[in-house]
C-alpha cells in the first residue's frame, strides 16, 4: 500500500511537471512554424516567416479565427475596438476555413480590416500543428523586436490582450 502511494505521488508529480511545460510563455516561434505556410487572398503560398518579416518593427497582434466559428464571430467586436484603440500595431488575420470562398466571403461579411491568411489544411494542417493550436479564437501579439509576448490568449483574455498592447505602446513613445 506504502508503494503505491508513492508510485500515486511520483504520478501526480510528473504529469504536474509536463503541463507546467506545456503552458510555458514561447517568446520565439519555432522553425517549423517559421517554415509553414499559409495562402494568400491570391491563392499563393506564402511562409509565416515572411509574414512576420512584413510586420518587422511594428506591434503585431496575430488572429487565428474562422467564420463558421460563433465564439471567433463574437470576438470581432472587440479585435476592431482594439484595431481603433492602438492604430500603430499591424493585424494578421489567419483563417482556419475549410474553403477560400467562406475565408473570403468572412473577410467581406465582417469588414475584417487587416492582412488575411489561410491556412491551407486548417485547424489539424501543418500551421496548426506548429503553433500547438488548440481552439479559436486564438491571439498571439509579437513585439516590434519579433518576441512574443502573449502566445495563446483565447476570447476570454480581452483585457490581457489590451493591457499588453498597452504597455508595448507606451515602450514605443
Amino acid at each position: 500500500m506504502k508503494k503505491l502511494g508513492t508510485t500515486i505521488v511520483i504520478l501526480l508529480l510528473l504529469v504536474g511537471i509536463s503541463c507546467s511545460k506545456s503552458n510555458e510563455q514561447k517568446t520565439r516561434f519555432s522553425k517549423k512554424a517559421l517554415t509553414a505556410t499559409v495562402l494568400n487572398t491570391e491563392g499563393n503560398s506564402i511562409a509565416f516567416e515572411n509574414i512576420l518579416a512584413q510586420n518587422k518593427g511594428k506591434n503585431l497582434v496575430i488572429k487565428i479565427w474562422a467564420s463558421w466559428c460563433r465564439d471567433c464571430i463574437k470576438d470581432i467586436p472587440k479585435m476592431k475596438s482594439l484595431q481603433e484603440s492602438y492604430p500603430e500595431t499591424n493585424f494578421v488575420f489567419i483563417s482556419m476555413d475549410d474553403s477560400a470562398n467562406s475565408w473570403k466571403y468572412g473577410i467581406e461579411k465582417y469588414e475584417l480590416e487587416g492582412s488575411h491568411f489561410m491556412a491551407k489544411d486548417q485547424m489539424k494542417g501543418e500551421f496548426a500543428k506548429a503553433i500547438n493550436l488548440d481552439w479559436i479564437p486564438r491571439t498571439i501579439v509579437v513585439d516590434k523586436t519579433g518576441k512574443i509576448v502573449i502566445y495563446r490568449a483565447v476570447e476570454t483574455d480581452f483585457e490581457k490582450v489590451n493591457s499588453t498592447l498597452k504597455q508595448l505602446e507606451k515602450e514605443t513613445i
